[in-house]
């Protein structure tokens, strides 16, 4: 894969900095007052990290790990693990129903092998909760199924919000500080090709 290449390239590289290995705690600090956290997979944490950070409100993102067995996963050994997103907002400019809502236009919810051409357990789309934000995830999840805006069967789960651990050093911010090369993974993968086939409006 495409992806896959590049990422083994930069590991070489980034193997021999001791960033790598503070990069693989949980983050503990508390938010600044008034903002909100989400955790979304979608394939791609690259393009997951592009796509929800430009969308009004959202104040960072953060490429990691959740929902795996490994109580220190990497890139390398993330068995089970999906590679997600930690999405930082402002509720005042947009809800954490508004981000569910935006965040299904940038997947696949009719994939569960993975998404676009990145395959296996890692790359499948997920919404993950915290108790109090499953009623919201949930709403939304029934609303793009009753819209029939998508060209196929949604099948993308709401699973509790476990750890997240946030991904190496040189994962984050890819599109950002490499652009010559993320436009050719993404148009290799064919991500935007397959959302508007998925999608019809």
């Amino acid at each position: 894969m495409i992806r896959t290449l590049f990422a083994s390239l930069l590991f070489l590289v980034a193997a021999c900095s001791s960033e790598t290995s503070s990069a693989q705690q949980p983050r503990q600090e508390p938010l600044p007052g008034g903002q909100q956290e989400a955790v979304f997979a979608g394939g791609c944490f690259w393009c997951m990290e592009h796509d929800m950070g430009a969308i009004p409100g959202v104040l960072s993102v953060m490429s990691g790990y959740t929902g795996g067995r490994n109580a220190n996963p990497t890139y390398e050994n993330h068995p089970g693990h999906f590679e997600a997103v930690r999405v930082r907002f402002d509720p005042s400019v947009i809800t954490y129903r508004q981000l569910v809502d935006r965040y299904w236009r940038l997947t696949d919810p009719t994939d569960n092998g993975g998404q676009f051409c990145d395959r296996g357990s890692s790359y499948r789309p997920a919404i993950f909760v915290t108790p109090s934000q499953r009623a919201d995830a949930e709403a939304s999840k029934r609303a793009i199924i009753a819209s029939d805006a998508v060209n196929g069967q949604v099948i993308t789960p709401i699973l509790n919000l476990g750890p997240f651990t946030e991904a190496e050093e040189y994962h984050r911010d890819y599109a950002q500080r490499n652009p010559g090369q993320y436009a050719m993974y993404r148009a290799g993968c064919g991500r935007d090709r397959v959302l508007r086939e998925v999608w019809r409006r």
